[in-house]
């Protein structure tokens, strides 16, 4: 169970044809039964005398009764989803909270504002908003609530009512404190499993990543090359008259071929490389769950062993043993809830995205190859016809 083996084992019994296995997999919550619908789009550049950031339109739809308004428009930056991000994970700490696009690192201002990286990180911050929008538990969160329809003075406002200093500083030194104890004594054995399972997954997930860009960089520089290609065969039928028509034939080939590998390039752009990219972050954010999960088990350890070695003050290590234990069971259900579900749509995306890969595959080689079949029949036509005209007298 802890490969990804299962991820792209088929049942025999399945249809053959991708498009058909991946409409095996539906979810309950259809779209019909959906009450938040999010939409980011229309990034605008701003220049002030400190900085220079994009910010996202989000347009909210609801039927929520909770909502003062059946529809809400805003306008956020990057800064204010790692905002989200951060609360999400306060307030829920053993939950999968989505992953957001890295932030960039400065390499050149004409780099980190071109049109492709805008659209990129505006695609993976509309899939965090509804991420979050379908998660049984993340879409009712209150900070999520005020990110969707606060206006921005209000929403700054509402983030300076967060933690102060010494509060993150004290989460800090229990966190470093909880990882230099190592493991939890009493884990239990389904956190060992899954924690096994993720360090595999993490493994093999980067390395389909690196292979996907690999392939990826391979593709444009083979595009490049018949881009190059194609021409010299154009330039060469001028001065070459009796296999002119044949050398502009197959310039025609390198070009529609050279066409048809673009359009897989961004086959490959839009939908392989980000979901690849979106579960090595998982892979991150899962490992720091599970950790966060041992950190509460820890302490409800410490204080046991305390009480153990403690002869007064029984009653009140009881009492807050007792709500550490309810605070270790709410943190392991919530997390064997949400594991379940996160391995389901892991599995979902995987099966649809390498489906969805194969049949762009087989239709980019049905493509080509009928291109090169069509010109070479057409000359074999031409030869026959040479070879009767040479036989008459």
């Amino acid at each position: 169970d802890t490969s990804l083996a299962e991820v792209n084992s088929f049942s025999p019994s399945m249809p053959i044809s991708p498009s058909s296995m991946i409409n095996q997999y539906k979810f309950e919550d259809e779209s019909e039964l959906r009450d938040l619908f999010i939409t980011v789009d229309d990034p605008e550049s701003h220049i002030t005398a400190i900085e220079t950031f994009i910010t996202y339109r989000v347009v909210t739809k609801t039927s929520r009764s909770e909502f003062d308004s059946s529809e809400y428009e805003v306008r956020r930056r990057y800064q204010d989803f790692l905002w989200l991000k951060s609360k999400l994970e306060e307030a829920h700490p053993t939950l999968i909270i989505p992953p957001l696009p890295e932030k960039f690192i400065m390499k050149g201002m004409v780099e980190r504002f071109n049109d492709e990286f805008i659209e990129t990180r505006r695609k993976a911050l509309h899939k965090f908003l509804n991420r979050i929008a379908d998660h049984p538990t993340l879409t009712f969160n209150e900070d999520f609530k005020i990110f969707l329809t606060a206006q921005a003075w209000e929403l700054s406002s509402h983030k300076k009512q967060g933690p102060g200093l010494l509060s993150r500083m004290g989460q800090t030194v229990r966190a470093v404190a909880s990882s230099v104890r190592g493991g939890v004594k009493n884990r239990p054995e389904m956190f060992t499993e899954m924690n096994d399972y993720m360090e595999t997954f993490s493994q093999k997930i980067n390395v389909l990543d690196k292979i996907a860009h690999r392939i990826y960089k391979e593709e444009r520089e083979y595009c490049n090359e018949m881009k190059e290609y194609g021409p010299i065969h154009t330039l060469w039928s001028a001065s070459e008259e009796d296999i002119a028509d044949s050398l502009k034939g197959v310039a025609s080939c390198i070009d529609k071929c050279c066409k048809a590998t673009e359009k897989r390039m961004a086959g490959l752009s839009e939908n392989l490389l980000p979901i690849l990219h979106e579960y090595v972050l998982y892979s991150e954010i899962l490992m720091g769950v599970l950790k966060r999960r041992d950190q509460i088990q820890g302490e409800l350890d410490s204080r046991i062993d305390a009480l153990a070695n403690k002869k007064t003050e029984k009653d009140l290590f009881s009492e807050e043993i007792g709500k550490l234990e309810d605070k270790v069971e709410c943190a392991n259900n919530a997390l064997k809830a949400d594991w379940d579900r996160w391995k389901q749509n892991m599995q979902y995306d995987m099966r649809s995205t390498f489906a969805n890969v194969a049949e762009s595959n087989l239709r980019y080689y049905e493509e080509c190859l009928a291109t090169w079949e069509s010109f070479l029949a057409s000359q074999r036509v031409d030869l026959h016809v040479e070879e009767d005209s040479e036989d008459r007298p």
